[in-house]
């Protein structure tokens, strides 16, 4: 039996073609996908976690594609992106955590090296419980009109002794954005911020 024990895969995919004012010019998407796996640390405390978190590069990876396709196909579509962990009551939220650098550079990897930071929630839940996935820019995290969440969960999961792996995309910002502040078409693309 190895680290990493997929039960489920868990996807969503929405699409916004309208929020009160005018239609946009193309329907906003967001797409979720969901692993449901075994928590190999459930019910104890491991001091080394690490070599889970190796474990699960590939799976992150996946996980990016599978999204990829869902919105299309093509990574140049990809503006925005997110991850989250929802931890079964038999572990710990650092196990939740391990996710943070699998999810992530898969997800840049896959989207030809994105450079902003990929936001982050993740918490202790009982099967069925929801997570608002944050989302920001792929390239600059000071983009407001990305700035976004995604609700996302797996009817069932995790139990006790799993864990909810999440990843988010989404090709556009907010239907509607129109705070201010810098605009997707002024990234300078240094920094990952502006």
């Amino acid at each position: 039996m190895g680290l990493i024990e997929v039960r489920r895969i868990h996807e969503e995919i929405e699409e916004i073609r309208h929020e009160f004012g005018p239609p946009p010019e193309r329907p906003r998407l967001r797409a979720a996908v969901a692993a449901v796996l075994r928590n190999p640390y459930a019910g104890r405390y491991e001091p080394e976690i690490l070599p889970m978190m190796e474990a699960l590069t590939p799976l992150g990876v996946e996980l990016a594609h599978g999204l990829v396709r869902r919105l299309g196909g093509d990574p140049r579509i990809v503006e925005g992106y997110g991850k989250g962990a929802i931890v079964g009551a038999a572990g710990e939220l650092e196990h939740g955590a391990l996710w943070h650098v699998p999810g992530g550079y898969a997800m840049r990897e896959v989207l030809g090296n994105a450079k902003a930071i990929v936001p982050s929630a993740k918490k202790v839940g009982a099967p069925g419980a929801r997570l608002d996935v944050p989302i920001t820019h792929i390239n600059a995290s000071y983009v407001r009109s990305h700035f976004d969440a995604m609700e996302v969960g797996v009817p069932g999961a995790p139990a006790a002794d799993e864990i909810v792996l999440v990843l988010v995309m989404t090709a556009g910002g907010r239907v509607h954005s129109r705070v201010g502040g810098l605009k997707a078409s002024e990234i300078k693309g240094e920094d990952g911020l502006r």
